[in-house]
């Protein structure tokens, strides 16, 4: 069965597909869905902006749908930048100055007041309008520098140990993270649910 994967994101369609994959479930993107959206994240709540962006994509495409929404909350400035992770910097910010901007916003903050959590919410929508939405989180803290070349993001400056998320391969990530936690909550609330046959149908 296909699902409709909400995003541009490349970085987190790659993400999709490879854990969705291992669970039996296939990914397409919404372009391979033949869907254009960019829909406007007004909702106060990661749980809020992935129902938005899903039922639009169920709606636009007229198949199962899921997304993803996401962001890092950081403890020392009190759970920013939360809903507004990827534009912390600005409407069109690079992750590289969003980096930056928390980097400045932490200055020399010891280790132990850097603490940080990635969350995820994910949210299925079928064409008929039913939902469920399940979240992830994943506990770590922010760097002082960035370290290492994978992943996307903030991944660069979010520990888990002695490691980013950029210094993990990508099983090592999807076993931890956030996204890996809340897509395989995913799976086992849609077949409890024996939602993957009546999507199918």
């Amino acid at each position: 069965m296909e699902w409709v994967i909400a995003t541009n994101n490349k970085g987190k369609l790659a993400e999709f597909a490879r854990i969705l994959e291992a669970l039996g479930l296939r990914a397409v993107s919404q372009r391979e869905a033949g869907v254009c959206l960019e829909v406007e994240e007004t909702g106060k709540t990661f749980e809020e902006n992935a129902y938005l962006k899903a039922a639009a994509a169920a709606k636009a495409s007229g198949r199962p749908a899921v997304a993803d929404d996401s962001g890092l909350e950081v403890d020392a400035l009190g759970g920013l930048p939360g809903v507004y992770t990827a534009r912390y910097a600005g409407e069109h910010a690079t992750d590289g100055q969003n980096i930056d901007k928390l980097l400045a916003a932490l200055g020399d903050l010891p280790e132990d007041q850097r603490g940080a959590r990635f969350v995820s919410a994910i949210c299925c929508v079928l064409p008929d309008g039913r939902s469920f939405t399940v979240r992830g989180e994943c506990e770590g803290r922010i760097g002082f520098a960035r370290a290492g070349e994978g992943g996307f993001g903030y991944d660069p400056v979010f520990f888990v140990g002695e490691r980013s998320f950029a210094q993990l391969s990508a099983a090592e990530k999807d076993a931890c993270s956030h996204r890996g936690k809340a897509l395989r909550a995913f799976a086992a609330r849609l077949r409890e649910q024996n939602w993957e046959q009546t999507a199918a149908d």
